[in-house]
Parts: structure tokens; sequence; C-alpha cells
């Protein structure tokens, strides 16, 4: 056996990576994982309450018991407060209002021709780092990042002469790991900081969560993550994908038209018009002041 028929030895990482690919593509569709999640919570709530378990509850100090989901008023409950347990989600209003204008973004082309025009503007040895950066901003218009970014990565990369599976693993790290980072907030912002307000109710009714609460820690995971995708993509994946022999041959990629550069620009004064007004609502009146609060004298009194 000559060096070129030889089996090359697979270094540890591919075959730690070659591990995660079998059991990934092990596991189920995420719908069914849901609907067997679902079936452990009713398990759990049956065990429970057989098992007489129960709790105190921090606020009011009354004892809590479980609701045995398997039993009739189980099953009725179920089905009679399916629909007020989501309307009565605290970020569901916020939710659909953000999705409202992020569908007419998307469906307007705005958020296609901004991707691309980001992309096609950057340097050729930061590529792959605009493209993970690129994901990771994406998740402020929710799934788009999917369906835009991932298969454009590829065509990227693979007219850059480079392997267009690179792309396209590079701008999936950064739309699936970048998912809750961003420099602006997103439709996920309000409904982590429901889940939390809603956590934090339990204890103290009147609480109010901001959804810009984890904005610092989301503004330096942007870059994090986006330095470590490039660094796995371009240190793990690239090596690991080797030189790329396809057929496929790269499509040309078109820099925006008039009438796109048109709509990026009126978004764009759009976009500083409504930030200028709600700048100038937050002018206090003149000759209006905050009260201060009286300073306590730290000197004793003779």
């Amino acid at each position: 056996m000559n060096e070129a028929t030889k089996p090359q030895k697979r270094s540890g990482v591919d075959r730690f990576l070659a591990i995660i690919e079998r059991a990934g593509n092990a596991l189920p569709h995420p719908a069914t994982l849901f609907a067997i999640l679902a079936l452990v919570v009713v398990l759990i709530s049956w065990i429970a309450d057989l098992s007489g378990m129960s709790a105190i509850h921090p606020a009011t100090g009354e004892p809590v018991t479980p609701k045995n989901l398997l039993s009739a008023e189980g099953l009725h409950f179920i089905l009679t407060k399916m629909v007020v347990n989501f309307t009565g989600f605290a970020p569901l209003g916020t939710v659909l209002v953000a999705l409202l204008g992020i569908g007419i973004a998307e469906g307007s082309g705005l958020i296609g021709a901004v991707l691309r025009a980001v992309v096609l503007a950057s340097p050729k040895r930061l590529l792959t780092f605009v493209i993970v950066f690129a994901g990771v901003m994406s998740n402020a218009a929710s799934e788009v990042g999917y369906v835009l970014l991932v298969p454009l990565a590829a065509v990227i990369f693979l007219a850059a002469g480079r392997h267009p599976l690179a792309g396209l693993a590079a701008a999936f790290a950064g739309v699936s790991g970048g998912y809750s980072a961003n420099l602006l907030l997103g439709t996920i912002d309000p409904l982590l900081a429901g889940l939390s307000q809603e956590a934090a109710r339990i204890i103290r009714p009147d609480y109010l969560v901001n959804p810009a609460c984890n904005y610092y820690f989301m503004a330096v995971s942007t870059f994090l993550i986006a330095g470590l995708g490039t660094w796995v993509t371009e240190r793990i994946v690239v090596p690991r994908l080797g030189e790329y022999k396809g057929e496929e041959k790269p499509e040309e990629i078109r820099n925006a038209n008039p009438q796109e550069r048109k709509g990026m620009l009126y978004a764009m004064l759009t976009v500083l018009a409504v930030v200028g007004i709600i700048l100038w609502g937050l002018i206090p009146k003149p000759g209006s002041c905050a009260t201060l609060r009286p300073v306590r004298s730290f000197i004793r009194p003779s």
C-alpha cells in the first residue's frame, strides 16, 4: 500500500467531531422532542401527585401541590388553559409587534439587501469573520439568518475560491451559536425578559424586567462569538473539509441595484428620524428637574 492509498490517521478533534455528528444525526425531529418533553412533564406531574410532594409559595406562604395532568381534571386543565396560557404570556405583545416590522423588512427585501451589502463590502481576509459576525447580528431579525445568510455564505465562499461548506458552517455557527448575542435588541430580548419577569413576580408581583438588562453581556458576546467562530472555521472546519473538488460553478453575486440602494437609504433615514424623535422626547421641559433626595449628614450632632 503506497502513501497515496494509505488511510490517514485521524486526529483527536476529528474523532470527537465524528462522535458529535453521529449523536446529532441520531436525535429525532425538534417537534418530536417537544412532544416527548410534554409527555415527560405529564408523567412527572402524575409521579409528584402520587408521592404527595408539596412546596411553600415564597410570596404568599401558602402550600403549593402538584396537579396530576393524567387525571380527568388535569386533562380539562390542559385544554381549558391552553389559549389563556399563551395569550397571558408577558412578552407576547412585544414579540408580535416586532415580528410585524421584521416581516415587512424581510418581505420588502431590505434585510437580504443589507446582509448582502455587508458581506460583499468586507475585505477578503476578513470574509470569515464578517460572515460569522453577520450571522450573530441577523438574530435581531429572528430566523431570517437561516433563510438568507446561510446559503448566501456558501455561495460567497465558492465565489472566493474556497469550500462552500466552510462558508455555510461559518454562517450557521454565527446564526445558531450567537442567537442571543447582538449589538441591537431583537425579538428574543423581550421574550427572555418576560420569562425573567414572570419568575421574579412569584416573589414580587410588581417587579419589571427591562429587555435591555443583558445588553452589555450581549454586546461583548457578539465579538467574542464572532472571533471564536472565525477561529474554529479557519483552524478546524476548513482543514477538515480539505480542498473543494466539486463541479459546482460559482454564481455571480450582484451588488445592490439602484432601487435597493435607494431603499436602504430611506430605511436609514427613517431609523435616524425615529431615534431623533425618541431622543427629543427624553429632553425635560425648561425649568423642570428631578427632585433631589436630601443628603444625610455624617456629622454627629453636638
